[in-house]
């Protein structure tokens, strides 16, 4: 496995632009912040509210062999127990005995360093840090062993040992990524993520409870209720939308790996001698589908199909959906075959029957399970990455002026449209700006802005994404008592009447 190439300057400029326009904030930022928590903004809870309702349009209100359901975060400890997350859910940690740094194995890697033609060890850098970082450490290993006038053979840093993989003596030639001697790694060792929490008085072991890791468990427990209430029939799938929680020693990439997170998540029954691998490649093209309709390059998602030799005892095949994020092309949303493990784990442990009785085959059996599981933050980042734009337009002297833009579907952007009565200071452009904003906020989001010219309007709707813009001017008042509606990503503008706009807008809005 090799690290991820990276792209540092897009990162910065949307943690830049996030917080600037008031998407993201750092959690608890006035002491300080706090590191793997984040705080979404005025645009931010717009734009996550929208993905989330639009995945669950789609995934449930318009197929009818969805339910929905919303579980409780902190649920009986013995879901934990049945599911394994109590004696398994961990990962391998790496230590650095110099600086105190800890690191998960699976996102360290060991470059080898090539001097002169000889290898002379390793440096060992966290998952997305790029070229430059790489030969940095390549050249203070350099300096290290003394050895300042050899030539360092770049070419030689692309190949990579995954530290969970790598041999004692490997560890003992690394330079940690943030230690200034060699051999300061420990070997892996394993760290519980669970958040662990007390309920009711008591303060002892018997009061011990978990922020839930997954949103899935809360599925499987439950499966019966759905089955004897929502009148389903296999195949079917339960999905849900909700936060979750884990322990995460080193979270990075802005919103990629934080400790609180949403995911948006299905559960679809299948009976055991169904076609999974069909099922599961339509679940594949599906999810794809779904990724473009709101906005993602087709050619940024590709598939990683999961080896054999590496997938669960219990699991049939994973497929990962990847995307090629700021900081390197990384998991978006993954597709699992389950088999009945976790319906089973529960049978077994609550000793309540998981059986559905399939009407169809005339059978009673434990289901298998296809699991599409998508993180709203990571959908939202790759959302902002693929969106993200800068060109050059005519400002309003006719000058080429540099603007920055967010590309956002229309129906996913937190505002549709912005309405922009041409001068402030004319009553009439005003008031039917203003009846015309009042007319649209019934139905969508939308913004009103009269402070400044119309040019420096159309940029600050550009820089947060919204689509539209629809300026009332004195045509508007003196003439046929059309507005004229420019688009966001061409700058072209048409004139429109009222009701062509609205017919307009819900096209490219629910369409």
């Amino acid at each position: 496995m090799t690290a991820p190439a990276n792209n540092d300057g897009l990162m910065e400029e949307l943690v830049g632009l996030c917080k600037r326009r008031g998407f993201i904030f750092p959690s608890s930022e006035i002491y300080g912040g706090y590191n793997g928590f984040f705080d979404y903004g005025p645009l931010g809870v717009e734009l996550r509210n929208n993905i989330k309702h639009a995945w669950w349009r789609d995934f449930v209100q318009r197929r009818d062999d969805i339910e929905g359901l919303d579980s409780s975060i902190i649920m009986h400890p013995a879901i934990w127990k049945a599911s394994g997350h109590v004696d398994g859910f961990s990962d391998p940690m790496i230590d650095c005995k110099e600086s105190k740094l800890r690191y998960r194995a699976d996102q360290l890697f060991f470059h080898p360093v090539v001097l002169d033609g000889e290898s002379v060890g390793y440096v060992a850098l966290v998952e997305g840090a790029g070229a430059a970082e790489q030969i940095k450490r390549a050249k203070k290993l350099r300096d290290l062993l003394d050895r300042k006038q050899s030539t360092l053979d770049e070419a030689q840093l692309a190949g990579t040992v995954e530290a969970a993989e790598a041999s004692a003596e490997q560890r003992e030639q690394t330079l940690g990524p943030d230690a200034t001697a060699a051999g300061t790694l420990t070997e892996p060792r394993e760290f519980k993520l669970m958040f662990e929490t007390k309920v009711g008085p008591l303060a002892d072991d018997s009061a011990t409870a978990y922020l839930r890791p997954e949103t899935a468990q809360g599925i499987f427990a439950n499966y019966k209720n759905v089955v004897d209430t929502g009148r389903v029939k296999i195949p079917f799938g339960i999905a849900q939308i909700g936060k979750a929680f884990r322990n995460e020693i080193t979270p990075r990439n802005f919103i990629f790996r934080s400790r609180e997170f949403e995911q948006m998540e299905i559960e679809y029954f299948i009976a055991p001698e169904a076609d999974w691998q069909g099922l599961h490649r339509q679940w594949l093209d599906t999810c794809i589908d779904w990724l473009v309709s709101i906005g993602l390059p087709r050619e940024s998602i590709t598939e990683d199909v999961h080896p054999q030799d590496k997938l669960a005892f219990y699991s049939r095949a994973t497929t990962d959906l990847m995307f090629h994020f700021p900081h390197g092309e990384q998991e978006l949303w993954g597709i699992a075959c389950r088999s009945d493990y976790d319906l089973n784990q529960h049978q077994e442990h609550s000793g309540k029957s998981m059986e559905i009785f399939d009407e169809a085959a005339k059978a009673k059996y434990v289901p298998h399970v296809i699991e599409p599981s998508l993180g709203v933050d990571r959908t939202l980042l790759a959302i902002l990455s693929a969106a993200y734009t800068e060109d050059e337009v005519p400002n309003d002297k006719g000058k080429a002026e540099k603007r920055t833009l967010l590309k956002f579907h229309p129906r996913i952007a937190p505002y549709k449209a912005a309405v922009f009565p041409l001068l402030k200071n004319k009553p009439e452009l005003v008031e039917r700006a203003r009846a015309l904003y009042e007319r649209l906020q019934k139905r969508w989001n939308v913004f009103y802005d009269a402070s400044g010219a119309i040019g420096r309007r159309y940029r600050r709707q550009d820089e947060i994404g919204t689509p539209f813009g629809i300026t009332i001017d004195f045509d508007t008042i003196e003439k046929d008592g059309t507005v004229t509606l420019r688009d966001r990503d061409s700058c072209e503008q048409r004139r429109l009447s009222e009701d062509e706009l609205i017919t307009f807008l819900d096209e490219q809005i629910d369409g």
